[in-house]
């Protein structure tokens, strides 16, 4: 399984150290505009090609899959390209800007048997896999809440009268997209789509939000999921039932230790031995690559796509307008 990557952020850095980690996934390309931007991450990973060329990297016959991890908005236009030239794709989170962007490369890829990944972190975790095994112990489930906070490198920018990618909504940034969006994930992959949702942010000038709390509204209980880049916070969480509660440390994205509190008793569960997260989800990916296993992938873009309705639900709640929502996309 060969893999080019299209960035050169310190998520493809992650996203590469994981590869390495799994026998069987090979990077071999890497896509940057500038040549010198790539070189350090090429020369770390012992990646012989570099393209300067976005053209030339996906007619790259020794490419399988592509790594998309362009800002948030050129998301569906690399995926496309990719797709459109026999090429798997993992499109790293949010999948893209808008429902649409995201149903037209679904289709795509089902008509041509391509398979398309959207890479978010927590829902391949084994810690994961044991909060749901574990949710049952719980009884009837009354509230949960979920915190990523982490104040961002480029925030300090944003301040002093810069717009990085990720606070721009020419770029379709932002708290929600960008972080809150593993809590929107957490919550989803346990109990699927909320009857409403409804999000709250602090707003910039630009309108782009640096945090905000989404609640999601289900029949039996309320989840709350907050996001801040403008601050930092205990990142946690928890989901609490009649019988009791589940606490998992340091926030859903990486779901790190799992806290079990059931009759004044704590069960410590934890069965995630690699610091890197990215590892699990390659590691999937890779076992539904070599199966063939076609259902497996198209369930996963389905439970994707379910999860970007929420997300845009989210951010039109709270009148955040993208640049994306105003262009008409087609996969010709």
């Amino acid at each position: 399984m060969n893999i080019a990557t299209i960035g050169t952020g310190s998520i493809v850095d992650t996203f590469l150290a994981a590869a390495e980690q799994v026998a069987g996934i090979t990077p071999v390309a890497m896509y940057s505009r500038k040549e010198s931007t790539a070189m350090p991450l090429a020369q770390k990973y012992n990646i012989s090609k570099i393209y300067t060329d976005l053209n030339a990297l996906v007619c790259d016959s020794s490419i399988d899959f592509i790594y998309v991890a362009s800002p948030n908005s050129l998301h569906f236009e690399h995926t496309l390209l990719a797709l459109q030239h026999g090429k798997h794709v993992i499109c790293e989170k949010p999948f893209t800007s808008t429902v649409e962007e995201l149903e037209l490369l679904i289709q795509y890829a089902k008509q041509n048997k391509l398979m398309l990944f959207e890479a978010i972190t927590t829902i391949h975790l084994p810690n994961y896999k044991l909060i749901q095994e574990q949710i049952n112990l719980l009884g009837p489930i009354k509230f949960i809440q979920c915190n990523i906070s982490q104040y961002s490198r480029k925030y300090n920018d944003f301040l002093a009268g810069e717009t990085p990618n990720v606070f721009n909504p020419k770029f379709s940034g932002g708290a929600l997209y960008d972080i809150n969006i593993y809590n929107i994930h957490f919550v989803l992959n346990l109990f699927g789509k909320p009857t409403h949702i409804h999000y709250t942010a602090n707003k910039h000038a630009n309108g782009i939000d640096t945090s905000g709390i989404a609640v999601l509204t289900y029949p039996e209980f309320i989840a709350e999921c907050v996001g801040c880049k403008d601050t930092r916070s205990m990142n946690f969480a928890l989901i609490q039932g009649e019988k009791g509660y589940i606490h998992v440390l340091n926030g859903a994205n990486g779901c790190e230790k799992i806290l079990v509190h059931l009759d004044n008793e704590v069960h410590e569960l934890n069965e995630q031995n690699n610091p890197n997260w990215w590892y699990y989800e390659l590691f999937n990916f890779k076992q539904i690559f070599e199966n063939k296993d076609y259902d497996a992938c198209y369930d996963l873009l389905a439970y994707s796509h379910n999860v970007l309705e929420t997300l845009v639900a989210a951010r039109q709640s709270a009148g955040i307008i993208f640049e994306a929502d105003s262009v008409i996309r087609t996969t010709k």
